[in-house]
C-alpha cells in the first residue's frame, strides 16, 4: 500500500531541516551577545601586559602559554611555557586553569591576542596578553626585562 504525501508531512519534514539553522542562528546571536559585553567593559589595555611590567620574581605566578606552533615552540620559548597554538586554545580550554594568571603569547602578540581575547569571553579573567610576544620579550631582556627597564637600560 502506497501512503500519500500531503502537504503536511512536507511541511514538517522542511520545518526539522530548519531546525539546526536556527539553533545556529541562536548561538550565532550569543556569540556575538558575549563579545558586546566583553568589549562594553574590557579595559583600554585588553588584557595586555608589558614584558618589563613583570618583575622576575613574579613570573612563577603565572601559567604561561606559547601559542605559537610546535616547531617554533621546539625552536626556542619562554622556559616553563607549555605550547598551546593558538587555535586551540578554545578547543582546549579545560587545560587552562582558571585559579591562576594566565600569560599567553606568539612571535609578536597579534595571534596570542586572539587567543586571548576568545578566552576572556568564554569567561577566562584571569587571561593576560604578552605586549610584543617572545620577539619583545627577547629583546627587552627576557625575565630581567623589569630590572633593566627599572635601571633605565631598557633594550
Amino acid at each position: 500500500m502506497r501512503i500519500p504525501i500531503s502537504l503536511i508531512h512536507i511541511a514538517a519534514a522542511v520545518s526539522f531541516a530548519f531546525v539546526p539553522l536556527l539553533a545556529a542562528a541562536d548561538a550565532d546571536k550569543e556569540a556575538v551577545k558575549a563579545m558586546e559585553d566583553y568589549l562594553a567593559f574590557v579595559d583600554y589595555g585588553g588584557a595586555t601586559i608589558f614584558p618589563e611590567q613583570i618583575p622576575k620574581v613574579d613570573w612563577p605566578r603565572f601559567y604561561v602559554i606559547d601559542a605559537r606552533d610546535k616547531a617554533q615552540y621546539d625552536k626556542e620559548h619562554i622556559p616553563g611555557a607549555v605550547n598551546l597554538e593558538w587555535r586551540q586554545a578554545l578547543e582546549k580550554r579545560a587545560t587552562i586553569p582558571k585559579d591562576k594568571s594566565v600569560l599567553i603569547y606568539c612571535n609578536t602578540g597579534s595571534l596570542s591576542a586572539q587567543a586571548g581575547f576568545a578566552l576572556r569571553v568564554a569567561g577566562y579573567e584571569n587571561v593576560r596578553i604578552l605586549q610584543g610576544g617572545f620577539a619583545e620579550w627577547k629583546a627587552k631582556g627576557g625575565f630581567d626585562a623589569a630590572t633593566k627597564a627599572a635601571k633605565g637600560t631598557g633594550r
